[in-house]
């Protein structure tokens, strides 16, 4: 790779990794406070059905806290690399295919994440109209979780293909002279 190109990608590597830094202090906070409050939801309502008459919100409130946190905690999870994944295929191949095939995987993932966000966003749509039960909120606001959260994991995906092609490495770690490069 040329020394010019070399200095884009860092660059944009660079952009891109504080871009996603500030995703994640952004969403760490907000899967800690659904956490929270899915704790306190929950305890109102095992609290209240004991003691009292049960609080009729509760159990909508903790359904919806639940599907938010599952997918933000998701793309936390995809942003440090954390979901489940079969390596060892990838990790015998020699240096360039073993680069090549962690591209082609972060493409067909990149791919994935943009349907996703495409169809959650229609099924977002499709939903507007229907309010949920309790609490008369539109469920556009439920399911907006699943287009949002598919956009930043594709997000975190650009980052990754950007950091193996500049660097070899999804991490983005980076060392212009990688041992598949010719010496100066």
């Amino acid at each position: 790779m040329s020394r010019p190109l070399l200095s884009v990608l860092t660059a944009a590597l660079t952009f891109l990794h504080r871009t996603e830094r500030l995703i994640d202090a952004a969403l760490r906070p907000v899967v800690f406070a659904g956490m929270a409050a899915l704790i306190g939801v929950i305890t109102l309502q095992i609290v209240s059905r004991v003691f009292f008459q049960a609080v009729g919100w509760t159990e909508e409130v903790a359904r919806f806290l639940l599907v938010w946190i599952t997918f933000l905690g998701a793309t936390l999870a995809f942003q440090r690399g954390r979901h489940i994944a079969v390596t060892f295929l990838v990790d015998a191949l020699p240096g360039r295919l073993s680069r090549l095939a962690r591209i082609a995987a972060t493409l067909v993932v990149l791919g994935f994440m943009i349907a996703l966000v495409s169809i959650g966003w229609e099924y977002m749509q499709v939903q507007s109209f229907q309010k949920s039960a309790s609490l008369r909120l539109s469920m556009t606001w439920i399911y907006a979780v699943m287009p949002l959260c598919a956009a930043l994991m594709a997000w975190y995906a650009v980052v990754d293909l950007v950091g193996l092609i500049a660097t070899g490495d999804a991490d983005g770690d980076i060392d212009p002279r990688r041992p598949e490069d010719p010496p100066a």
